[in-house]
C-alpha cells in the first residue's frame, strides 16, 4: 500500500468524523432547547425514556450528546437515575442509524450529491438566518464525501488480494472462541485510541466488504467498539460527580452484559442476522444469493449492530431498578463536606459537549453558586447573634472559606465560559454567556459583601466594644430579613424559569431596603446626637446596614442579568 493511498484512507476517515461532528453540532444548535424540553418531558416511564433517547440520538447523530444532556438533567434533579438509564439504552439504539448511513455510503456511489449540498450550504451560511441548516448540509456533504472516498480507497487498496493481510486474518480460526475474544479486544482498543466508534465501523466495513476480513471477526470488532466507547465515557466521568459516574457505569454495564450473552450465542445470532438481511433483501426485490459481497456484508454489519442493541435493550429494560441499585452500590457518594471543599458540581471537563450543553451546565453551576451565597449570608446572621467565643471563631473561619470558594467559583466558571465562547456560537448563546459572566461577577460581589459584614462584626468583638442596643439589633434583623428575602427571590429565579418569575417583587424589595436604610441612617444620626449610644458603635451599626443595602443592589444586578432587563431609573 503506497503512502498516498494510506493518507487517502486517513483523510477520508477525518472527513467522515468531521462531517458527523458538524451534523451533530448544527442539529443541536437548531433544536437545543427543544431537545432539553423533550428529554425532560418525555421520560415518564422506562419505555418513553428509551424511545426518547432513541429519537433524540437518531436526530443529533451523537449518543455522547444525549448521554451528557441526560447526566446534566440527573444532576439538576429533573430526571432520576432510573429514567436516565432508560434514555441511555435508547441512545444505544439511536446511534445504530449511523451504521446504516455508512453501509449505504459504502454500497452505492453517492458522492455526486455532495457538490449541490456544498453549494446550497454555503449560500445558507451567508444568509445567516439559515446558517445552521447550512452547517448541517456541509456536515452531511463532508460525511458523504468521506464515505465515498473511503469506498474508492478501499477498492484501490484491493485488500481482498493483499497476501499479507489475507495471511494475517487466515491465521485466526473463524470458529474459535479465542479468535472472537481477540478481535473483540482489538475493536475496543481501536475505538478507545481513535475516540470514534464511527471510524472503527467504517474500517470494519472496508475490511469485510473487500473480503479480507471474515464476517465473524468483523462483527467481533463491532462488539469491541461497543465496549471501547463506554471506556472513553467512564474515563471522562472520573473527574465528574457521583451521578455522572453512575450513569457512565450503567452505560458500560449495558454494553458489557450484551457482549457477554451474545458471545454465548455468537455464531447462531450472526447467522440469524445474515438470514434476516437475505430475507429483507429478497422481499425488496434483490437477489441476495448473487448480491455483491460489499453491499451484503456492510448491511449485515449494520443489521447486527441494530439487532444487538435492540435485543439487549429489550432484555435489560425490565431490570432498570436492579441496574440502578447495582451502580449505586458500586459507586458510593464521596463523603466530603462541601462547605470545606471547593468543587464544581455540574461542569465536567472530560465530556465532549456542544455550546448548547455547555451553557446548560454553566447555568446549573451558577445556580449552585447563588444558593451557596445565600447560605453564606445565613452564616453572617448567625455570627451576629453568636456569644460563645470558640463558636464565633469557628463560624468566622467558615465564612472566610466561603469567601475564598466564591472567588474560585467565579474564576473557574469564567474560564469555562471563555472556552465555550471560542466555539462557533449562535447570537442567542453569545447573549447567554455575556449574561452569565455578569451574574458570576455580581454573585462574587455578594460573597465580598457577606465577608465585609463578618469582618465588621469580628472587629467589634475583637475590639471589646459595647453591645448593640436592643433597638439596633431589632433593626439589623429586619434589614437582614429583607436582604434574605431578596436572596430567596434571586434563587427562585436561578432555579426556575424566567417566564414564571415576577421581577417586580425583586425591585419592590430593593426599594424597601433602600427606604429602610435611609430611615435608619437618619435615626442613627439622631440617636448618636442624643447619646443613646456612642459614635463608634453607631458607625459599625451603619456599616452593617449599608453593606446589606449594597448586597441588595448586587441581587438586583443578578436578576437583571438573568432576565435580560434593566430596572427603570427613578
Amino acid at each position: 500500500m503506497s503512502i498516498l493511498v494510506f493518507f487517502k484512507l486517513l483523510g477520508s476517515l477525518a472527513l467522515l468524523m468531521f462531517g458527523m461532528k458538524s451534523m451533530s453540532e448544527s442539529l443541536q444548535k437548531m433544536a437545543g432547547p427543544q431537545l432539553r424540553h423533550v428529554l425532560g418531558a418525555m421520560t415518564t416511564n422506562r419505555i418513553t425514556g428509551m424511545l426518547t433517547g432513541m429519537l433524540v440520538t437518531a436526530s443529533v447523530q451523537s449518543s455522547t450528546a444525549t448521554t451528557v444532556m441526560t447526566v446534566s438533567f440527573v444532576n439538576a434533579g429533573l430526571l432520576t437515575l432510573a429514567q436516565a438509564i432508560s434514555v441511555i439504552m435508547g441512545a444505544n439504539i439511536g446511534t445504530t442509524l449511523t451504521a446504516w448511513i455508512m453501509s449505504a455510503g459504502m454500497s452505492f456511489n453517492i458522492t455526486d450529491m455532495v457538490y449541490p449540498a456544498f453549494f446550497l450550504g454555503i449560500v445558507l451560511i451567508y444568509l445567516k438566518k439559515y446558517r445552521y441548516i447550512g452547517d448541517f448540509l456541509f456536515g452531511l456533504a463532508f460525511l458523504i464525501l468521506g464515505l465515498g472516498t473511503l469506498r474508492m480507497t478501499g477498492t484501490e487498496m484491493d485488500l481482498g488480494h493483499n497476501e499479507a493481510l489475507l495471511n494475517f486474518f487466515s491465521s485466526f480460526d473463524p470458529n474459535s472462541f479465542l479468535t472472537t475474544i481477540i478481535f473483540l479486544i482489538l475493536g475496543g482498543i481501536m475505538t478507545f485510541c481513535v475516540q470514534s466508534s464511527a471510524a472503527v465501523m467504517a474500517i470494519t466495513m472496508i475490511l469485510c466488504g473487500s473480503g479480507a476480513l471474515p464476517i465473524y471477526q468483523g462483527i467481533a470488532l463491532v462488539l469491541g467498539e461497543n465496549i471501547g466507547t463506554t471506556v472513553t465515557s467512564n474515563l471522562a466521568a472520573l473527574s465528574a460527580n457521583t451521578q455522572a459516574r453512575r450513569a457512565a457505569l450503567a452505560h458500560m454495564f449495558f454494553n458489557v452484559f450484551g457482549v457477554i450473552w451474545i458471545l454465548i450465542f455468537f455464531h447462531t445470532f450472526v447467522d440469524g442476522v445474515v438470514a434476516l438481511v437475505d430475507w429483507a433483501g429478497n422481499a425488496l426485490g434483490y437477489d441476495m444469493a448473487n448480491a455483491n459481497s460489499t453491499i451484503k456484508l456492510t448491511f449485515v454489519l449494520a443489521a447486527f449492530h441494530t439487532c444487538f442493541n435492540v435485543v439487549n435493550t429489550f432484555i435489560l429494560i425490565w431490570f432498570i431498578p436492579q441496574i440502578e441499585r447495582f451502580v449505586c452500590w458500586v459507586i458510593k457518594p464521596k463523603k466530603v463536606d462541601e462547605e470545606e471543599d471547593f468543587r464544581l458540581h455540574f461542569i465536567t471537563a472530560g465530556f465532549m459537549k456542544t455550546p448548547e450543553l455547555s451553557v446548560l451546565e454553566a447555568q446549573k453551576e451558577i445556580s449552585s453558586f447563588s444558593e451557596r451565597m445565600q447560605r453564606m449570608f445565613g452564616m453572617v446572621r448567625e455570627l451576629l447573634q453568636e456569644k460563645d467565643d470558640a463558636k464565633f471563631a469557628k463560624l468566622f473561619t467558615r465564612i472566610e472559606k466561603y469567601e475564598s470558594i466564591s472567588d474560585n467559583m467565579e474564576i473557574e466558571i469564567a474560564k469555562y465560559l471563555d472556552q465555550v465562547s471560542d466555539a462557533h456560537l449562535s447570537d442567542d448563546t453569545k447573549a447567554k454567556i455575556r449574561a452569565m459572566l455578569r451574574e458570576i461577577s455580581e454573585l462574587e460581589s455578594i460573597g465580598d459583601a457577606c465577608y465585609n459584614m463578618a469582618r465588621t462584626i469580628s472587629r467589634k468583638v475583637q475590639g471589646k466594644q459595647e453591645h448593640f442596643t436592643e433597638r439596633q439589633y431589632e433593626h439589623m434583623h429586619q434589614m437582614m430579613q429583607l436582604t434574605d428575602d431578596a436572596l430567596t427571590q434571586m434563587n427562585t429565579l436561578m432555579n426556575g424559569r424566567k417566564i414564571s418569575f415576577d421581577v417586580n417583587r425583586t425591585f419592590n424589595l430593593e426599594n424597601e431596603i433602600n427606604n429602610f436604610r435611609n430611615q435608619l441612617k437618619s435615626q442613627n444620626i439622631a440617636d448618636v446626637n442624643n447619646h443613646v449610644y456612642t459614635y463608634g458603635i453607631g458607625t459599625i451599626y451603619m456599616d452593617l446596614i449599608n453593606e446589606c443595602e449594597k448586597l441588595g443592589d448586587y441581587v438586583v444586578n443578578v436578576v437583571e442579568a438573568r432576565m435580560g432587563t434593566r430596572q427603570k431609573e427613578a
